[in-house]
């Protein structure tokens, strides 16, 4: 919203909930739009009552001594910044600043010149692909790989640029053929209204959630609708961090936490009735019960026909 102690807030609830970055938006309004150009219908729904996207985005412009502030305030708070240019002007100022990774907003997927600047700092890189196909981000990466950015330094985030996304647009399972198709790293930038699907997201395997974020969400403004106020984005940064843990690293045996219950649970052969010494072991003497410290039932077949080397007890553990 322009406002520096308003963005410092954000930073500080952020960082109570446990992101590990903030992302911001830097854009020179002169470079990025025309005086002409008509907003968006989220942006007129939701937005101030600005005419254009000029006149809106004016208003929300944060200039050079605002950024070194906000990453001041983000270093002392143990914070990544991060922002995504929107023109050529942008991202010479985040480039000058140390900014480390370039987030590609997805308005600028198809803006070669733009993505060909990016490329040429051979620097981390995610980048959003709102409104495009499989052709246009392969067009797009293309781009960043021919211009020096490195396949292993780019993420590409699926999205969909409605605001708020409707739930039947989201398309999940278009994250996962961006990964397949491209072999790259991949995420989700999200803008529906709820925390589930990016936490869906985290299970199928983003690497990188981006979420809209607020303090008030009846805020003026175009993307207050779609954004988190702080408990919530809280809320969905615990439920991803417990889907990373969950996750594991996919090889099946059995967990420390479990391998103890193995024998409570599990059965062994035991004595159906009582059994005497040299009688033969068949199907009307023996049987499975917990507990499974004993022999495993997947002996059956090497138990029965055995001899009984003892007597024993019902419910006795079968020894050979």
């Amino acid at each position: 919203m322009g406002s520096v102690e308003i963005a410092k807030k954000m930073i500080d609830k952020a960082v109570e909930a446990g992101a590990d970055a903030v992302k911001f938006q830097t854009f020179q309004t002169d470079a990025l739009v025309t005086k002409s150009a008509p907003k968006a219908e989220y942006q007129k729904k939701f937005g101030s009552k600005s005419k254009s996207q000029f006149e809106m985005l004016r208003k929300l412009q944060l200039n050079e001594d605002a950024h070194r502030k906000l990453m001041a305030y983000c270093k002392a708070k143990k914070i990544t910044f991060l922002s995504s240019p929107f023109d050529l002007e942008s991202i010479d100022l985040l480039s000058d600043l140390g900014i480390e990774t370039f987030k590609i907003p997805s308005g600028e997927i198809t803006n070669l010149p733009f993505l060909r600047k990016i490329g040429y700092l051979k620097k981390k890189v995610i980048m959003s692909t709102g409104m495009s196909d499989l052709g246009e981000i392969r067009a797009a990466l293309d781009v960043l790989m021919k211009a020096g950015t490195v396949k292993e330094n780019i993420i590409v985030l699926h999205c969909n640029t409605d605001y708020p996304t409707p739930t039947e647009d989201v398309n999940l399972r278009a994250m996962i053929a961006i990964k397949e198709t491209f072999d790259v790293k991949v995420g989700y930038s999200d803008h529906t209204t709820g925390i589930e699907i990016p936490i869906a997201a985290a299970a199928l395997g983003a690497e990188v959630i981006e979420k809209h974020f607020t303090l008030d969400r009846n805020a003026v403004g175009p993307d207050h609708k779609a954004s988190l106020e702080p408990d919530e984005f809280k809320m969905m940064v615990r439920s991803i961090r417990n889907i990373k843990k969950a996750l594991g690293n996919g090889i099946k045996k059995p967990s420390a936490s479990e391998i103890k219950n193995r024998p409570i649970i599990r059965k062994s052969i035991v004595a159906a009735r009582d059994i005497e010494q040299g009688e033969v072991f068949s199907e009307e003497n023996i049987t499975t019960k917990r507990p499974g410290a004993g022999i495993s039932p997947m002996e059956w077949d090497k138990i029965i026909g055995k001899k009984a080397a003892r007597n024993f007890k019902k419910d006795d553990l079968i020894l050979l």
